[in-house]
């Protein structure tokens, strides 16, 4: 079984999102009704959403494809951050080619 855990936190006047353990196909859909009530939150306040990939072991296509769908639902009033990724993540994040779509910074403070 694989294990996944959510943490939403504010800091500065952002949302950071902290997904821990593994996104696939036992916890996609478990990430997915996280990080949208998130970005959800987020437009309620007018917050930039940063989610801190430094806990995340593994993101598989199901977890992309979650970060497209809070993208077309953040739309232009929520600015969304990856933040931290681990070079595993940060090369899915380049070959899928989620860093164009995404600001990815190197930590949760980098974000703007």
């Amino acid at each position: 079984m694989s294990e996944f855990d959510w943490q939403l936190r504010e800091a500065g006047g952002r949302l950071v999102g902290e997904p821990r353990g593994r996104v696939d196909e036992a916890t996609w859909e478990r990430f997915s009704e996280t990080l949208v009530a998130a970005v959800r939150q987020a437009a309620a306040t007018g917050a930039e959403l940063v989610v801190d990939l430094s806990g995340l072991d593994y993101m598989s296509s199901r977890g992309l494809r979650v970060l497209t769908i809070a993208k077309r639902e953040a739309g232009e009033a929520v600015p969304i951050s990856l933040a931290a990724p681990n070079p595993q993540m940060r090369e899915i994040l380049q070959i899928s080619r989620y860093d164009k779509l995404f600001t990815v910074v190197d930590s949760v403070d980098a974000a703007s």
